[in-house]
């Protein structure tokens, strides 16, 4: 190439890459990630392999990317939650969140955190993995939040935040089950209420030492 001559400009892409990665998230959510071929989802974006590969890389980073889309769409309930005044509105938040991110009538049924990983086996286990620290970090933030709970006297001393976190993802993570299952709205509407009815009373705010 001679000095000063300008590198040729790659063709532009003639595909929406965000409704493409859309639509892949959806084949994921519905289908799981052994369950989605790159039939499926090349199929569902509407482009062939090359320019999925060239766009997303291979299947593997395509979930990834995809996972990352559903934390911000679909599950960004889960971050809303966080910023409620009280731990028991935090705890209720998730829950109602969960079940109608699950049981949307214009999206799949379930849980793309769960529906992913489902019956995954060895070619799956980064995937896998992948989905494992998701769940993991969700319950991070969830303890993280009711330490803060309990610190500020929102909740007793002696609550667990690290066992009050497993225990409202665990719920969580059946409601998404439940719906994947066919479970309606209004019946997990209720279990989310059960659930809440055992949660630790608040103590009011922290008292000073005497």
């Amino acid at each position: 190439m001679e000095t000063g001559q300008k590198a040729p400009i790659g063709r532009p892409r003639g595909f929406d890459t965000e409704q493409a990665l859309e639509r892949a998230m959806r084949v994921f959510w519905e289908q799981g990630y052994e369950g989605a071929s790159l039939t499926d989802l090349t199929g569902a974006m509407g482009i062939n392999r090359t320019s999925m590969y060239a766009a997303f890389g291979n299947k593997e980073d395509l979930f990834r990317k995809c996972l990352e889309r559903y934390t911000e769409g679909p599950a960004s309930y889960g971050a809303r939650a966080l910023r409620e005044p009280t731990a028991r509105q935090v705890a209720t938040a998730v829950l109602n969140g969960a079940v109608r991110a699950t049981t949307g009538s214009d999206s799949p049924a379930g849980c793309l955190g769960i529906q992913g990983s489902l019956a995954a086996g060895e070619p799956g286990s980064n995937a896998r993995d992948a989905l494992i620290a998701w769940r993991e970090e969700h319950v991070s933030l969830l303890r993280d939040r009711f330490q803060q709970a309990v610190d500020e006297g929102d909740l007793p001393p002696d609550a667990d935040p690290n066992l009050l976190a497993r225990h409202l993802m665990t719920m969580a993570n059946g409601i998404a089950v439940q719906a994947a299952g066919g479970i309606t709205r209004d019946v997990l509407l209720q279990v989310a209420d059960m659930t809440m009815r055992s949660w630790p009373p608040a103590t009011g705010p922290a008292q000073p030492d005497a």
